[in-house]
């Protein structure tokens, strides 16, 4: 999910102007994407006790149902952005956007959760298709700079809506037809979103820009691997744990080794080196692990307290309402004092509400114990989320700016897998569990806020 602004192109020189007329269609069309690929990520979380009774899969299953999703997608978006570059944004958001609508279809139809999980891998790829590429067309659309600002800023407002309503419209689909509802509703968005984009104001120009498919590969499978650890750890398979960990190791040297070499490499060396900017990138990836962890764990505890699809996805609106009212107070703390403060009591609001949800958890507190968490974890996810490009280019060396984008969502997916594995572990052992997997959020945006605040500004 994303709630942050990106930032406008440096240059307009040589980009055409688009004509006025059809602008705000397209637009519209660009935006119903990312709203598309942004309500998949929540939508599910509400179907999951559903589909684990219909398909009689573990929390393992569950986990990896969400799970393929995320690692694909956060392995993929980076390259997805040169592929962008090289073929064409429009040639790969269409793309994208057509394979997303047939894998939700086929989603809907699959008769085990394995083919669902290999199906919700190929949305993950699809939706990292989606995402650089859209950037891209806004700015094709819109080359003038304050024009740009607030094409980006109807996408942002857009598809941000799909993170507040996915849990309330989860729970009404699956309450009305069952969780493959959830999947089905992807078909005629996709189809709208292909028609709204089918003009030639809409064509880029391919580029000669490389894709390291080999490093990309062993990014995804280093990735994969971690996460199929951590899950094994939950359900205490100790020598597969110790097979995916060993296997993630030397996937990640491979890695590291394809990246020295490559002459385009999958991750940007000087924004990494810059530690300012390593903190910022690591509160990205602390805010989703949070995020994503609680909306997995929590609607098999409501369910477990009783509540329907319907009721646990009215539940979330305390988590939920703040993403859509909030960006705006975050936007003018940026503009009076900086990105720091926003992300860093963002952090502290999300070790807080981690540690409510824990305690009500443990204590079996009645909802509206439930609901002062989700209220702190939404206020810290709008808060952090909306300042963190601001914070991360800030701290970007020149030169890097570019990769502020990219990486950023790149690290949130790999923070939002993380989190699903490690918050999903310990329900293995049973939903009396679920406080440990909120304290585990509460301790890692705790220590990122830590390193976060105690990073130098540059």
């Amino acid at each position: 999910m994303t709630l942050d602004k990106h930032l406008p192109p440096a240059s307009t020189a040589g980009r055409p102007r688009s004509p006025l007329r059809h602008r705000g269609t397209v637009l519209a069309g660009i935006s119903l994407g990312y709203f598309m690929v942004l309500l998949d990520t929540t939508v599910l979380s509400v179907a999951e006790p559903d589909l684990a009774a219909s398909l009689h899969t573990s929390v393992a299953g569950l986990q990896w149902a969400a799970n393929s999703y995320t690692v694909v997608f956060a392995a993929l978006l980076l390259s997805a952005g040169a592929l962008a570059d090289r073929l064409g944004a429009h040639r790969v958001f269409r793309a994208g956007a057509a394979l997303f609508a047939l894998g939700s279809a086929l989603c809907a139809l699959a008769p085990t959760v394995g083919a669902l999980i290999g199906m919700r891998a190929l949305l993950g790829a699809a939706a990292a298709a989606c995402v650089p590429s859209s950037l891209a067309l806004i700015g094709r659309l819109y080359p003038d700079r304050g024009q740009h600002a607030r094409a980006v800023a109807t996408w942002a407002a857009i598809s941000g809506a799909a993170v507040a309503t996915g849990p309330l419209a989860g729970g009404a689909l699956v309450g009305a037809a069952g969780w493959r509802a959830v999947f089905l509703i992807n078909v005629p968005l996709g189809a709208a979103v292909l028609v709204l984009t089918a003009t030639r104001s809409l064509h880029c120009p391919r580029g000669d820009r490389k894709v390291d498919w080999p490093a990309q590969l062993a990014a995804c499978a280093c990735l994969a691997l971690v996460t199929d650890g951590l899950i094994a750890a939950g359900a205490a398979a100790w020598p597969h744990t110790a097979a995916a960990l060993g296997g993630a190791a030397v996937t990640g040297a491979a890695f590291a080794r394809l990246e020295r070499r490559s002459t385009a490499p999958v991750l940007n060396r000087a924004l990494l080196g810059a530690g300012a900017a390593r903190a910022g990138l690591a509160a990205g990836a602390a805010v989703n692990f949070a995020l994503a962890g609680s909306l997995f764990v929590l609607p098999l505890l409501l369910t477990d307290r009783g509540m329907s699809a319907l009721e646990t996805g009215l539940a979330f609106l305390p988590l939920t309402i703040p993403f859509a009212v909030n960006p705006p107070l975050t936007g003018r703390i940026v503009a009076r004092r900086g990105a720091r403060p926003p992300v860093l009591g963002g952090l502290v609001l999300l070790a807080a509400g981690g540690a409510v949800l824990a305690t009500a958890a443990w204590a079996r507190a009645p909802y509206g114990w439930l609901a002062a968490g989700l209220l702190l974890t939404g206020l810290g996810v709008s808060f952090a989320l909306p300042a963190l490009v601001t914070a991360v280019a800030g701290a970007a060396p020149p030169g890097a700016g570019g990769a502020v984008g990219g990486m950023l969502n790149a690290a949130r997916q790999t923070g939002a897998s993380l989190g699903i594995a490690a918050m999903g572990a310990p329900l293995a052992a049973g939903i009396g569990s679920a406080p440990w997997a909120f304290a585990v959020a509460a301790v890692v945006c705790a220590g990122t806020a830590a390193w976060f605040g105690g990073v130098r500004r540059p």
